[in-house]
């Protein structure tokens, strides 16, 4: 898997005297308002408290630095970078200090807290060639999850994608080039796992963003699965892949009837890791690939059309996930299932009222053309399952209600309780969260179908409980005695908006952080 062009180390040197372009500070917001007279951990200047790591560098300014950042408007607010000319004072010409919001009570800052910070601070010094980042890494208990939140945070962070530009932006800068992060000790070797690690997943999400990030008439699905198969092959993987004739063949119902309508014919891509010695356990993962949704014959609006080349995002993370598997190589076989279609208004598209026979055998009324997703999920999980499996963990940009229940930040998860919980759990730890959704059975009566085994939306096409619908589908194609989770990342997946935190505009690469923690937390399993 190629790895990022920023480059990650270690260095325990003192950070006044370190030798890079810039030295990123943690500041923290203080609400009271008498001054101790001095500054640091344990003082304060009027309304800044500086973070542990900053020691060094206060005592170089004389005990004036959180003066001097407030000058220059610091607030210590969550996500906040200011930059200060150092003026000869330490080595590094410039000192940035980067907001982590109130200071924790009795503990380091949340792992949250630092990946966002050390992505802003990051994103913010594009066009250095070498940074340092001095910010909260206790020497105790928290020591392992604070590190992997600043090495992430700053390699994420710092992504961007190519883009198509044909002339030279002189506003664009490159990203940092060496990025150093400030420990106790370098030469920890589990500080230095941690580096390892981390190099890894930003490998997965920048390939994650660049696929999602792709123009959609250069990504269609013969070339998207031609790219996953090279990157794939590459890492060591096992690959299959399924064309056009051999999904008709299969019995793929559903995937051949929603790719039926573009002249760029469906895949079913299989990607498998085997470790050398496994607990046992089978994990399969599930993400749809929509290269791009126009709705079909449902034709979408126009507006906001242009993000559906997005609607890929779950096969990408999923894909991109099976590659940073490879290379971490954890104790639990894992395959991994990404069908592939473009869903387009034709003469040949499925229509509503079609019925599809699936790949388990399951016959489906076709009442929108635009609940796609479910249609090719549905054969990828069935045939896992078929495969077999243990645990079943499925991505998908599936449905706008999620947008609406949760929002873009928080994924909705349905499935089995215990593994949603667990889903929730690791989403939590990772910076990606999740929340668990009811599947209530008057949802599914709902998608009782006159003349099939199951509507593919609510018969009367009332869309209340939108999300839940899409979760209550997929579970008809999930074998009994498997535990599953379908993760709906129709909002987190895709981020519209202005860079935030380590957040880059376009594919953010939702949810591969929570599926590697699960699958290393899965592995460790007795």
């Amino acid at each position: 898997m190629t790895s990022p062009s920023t480059t990650l180390s270690l260095v325990d040197t003192d950070p006044a005297e370190l030798a890079v372009d810039a030295l990123v500070i943690g500041v923290h917001s203080q609400t009271g308002s008498a001054d101790t007279g001095g500054e640091g951990p344990g003082g304060y200047a009027g309304t800044l408290l500086l973070a542990t790591g900053a020691e060094s560098i206060a005592a170089a300014f004389d005990g004036r630095l959180t003066e001097t950042l407030a000058l220059l408007g610091a607030t210590g607010a969550q996500g906040e970078v200011i930059k200060l000319a150092t003026l000869g004072t330490v080595t590094a010409p410039l000192v940035v200090a980067v907001g982590l919001g109130a200071e924790p009570t009795g503990a380091a800052p949340a792992p949250e807290t630092l990946r966002r910070a050390a992505g802003s601070a990051i994103r913010a010094l594009a066009g250095a060639d070498r940074v340092a980042l001095s910010l909260p890494v206790p020497d105790d208990e928290d020591a392992p999850a604070a590190l992997r939140a600043v090495a992430e945070g700053a390699l994420i962070g710092g992504y961007r994608f190519a883009g198509y530009k044909t002339r030279p932006q002189p506003t664009r800068r490159t990203p940092v080039v060496e990025i150093s992060v400030h420990v106790p000790d370098a030469a920890d070797a589990a500080a230095r796992a941690e580096i390892a690690r981390a190099t890894v997943v930003a490998s997965a999400v920048a390939r994650t963003r660049d696929w999602v990030n792709t123009a959609p008439n250069e990504l269609r699905p013969p070339s998207f699965a031609d790219s996953v198969v090279a990157a794939a092959e590459a890492a060591g993987l096992t690959v299959e892949v399924l064309d056009e004739k051999a999904l008709a063949a299969g019995g793929y119902g559903g995937i051949v009837a929603v790719g039926q309508g573009s002249d760029a014919p469906p895949r079913l891509v299989k990607l498998s890791y085997q470790p050398p010695a496994g607990n046992g356990k089978r994990i399969a993962l599930v993400g749809k690939g929509i290269t791009f949704d126009t709705g079909g014959v449902s034709i979408k609006p126009a507006q906001g059309m242009w993000e559906m080349k997005s609607d890929m995002a779950g096969a990408a993370a999923v894909a991109a996930t099976m590659l940073a598997i490879a290379e971490l190589k954890p104790a639990v076989s894992v395959q991994a299932y990404l069908p592939m279609a473009e869903n387009m208004p034709s003469a040949t598209a499925y229509r509503p009222g079609d019925v599809v026979t699936m790949f388990n055998g399951k016959r489906v009324e076709v009442l929108n053309t635009d609940a796609e997703g479910r249609m090719i999920l549905g054969d990828a999980i069935a045939r896992a399952c078929a495969d077999g499996c243990d645990y079943l963990l499925e991505t998908s940009t599936l449905t706008g209600g999620q947008v609406v229940a949760l929002g873009k930040r928080v994924a909705g998860v349905m499935g089995t309780p215990e593994l949603c919980d667990r889903v929730r759990t690791a989403g939590n730890a990772v910076g990606e969260p999740a929340w668990p959704m009811p599947m209530p059975e008057d949802v599914r009566t709902g998608m009782d179908s006159d003349v099939a085994d199951i509507s593919q939306v609510n018969a009367g096409m009332d869309r209340a409980g939108h999300m839940l619908q899409g979760g209550v589908f997929l579970r008809e194609f999930v074998t009994d005695g498997v535990d599953w989770a379908h993760i709906d990342i129709a909002g987190p997946s895709y981020h519209s908006g202005e860079p935030t935190g380590y957040w880059t505009k376009g594919g953010t690469a939702v949810p591969v952080r929570t599926l590697l923690h699960l699958v290393e937390e899965i592995a460790a399993d007795n």
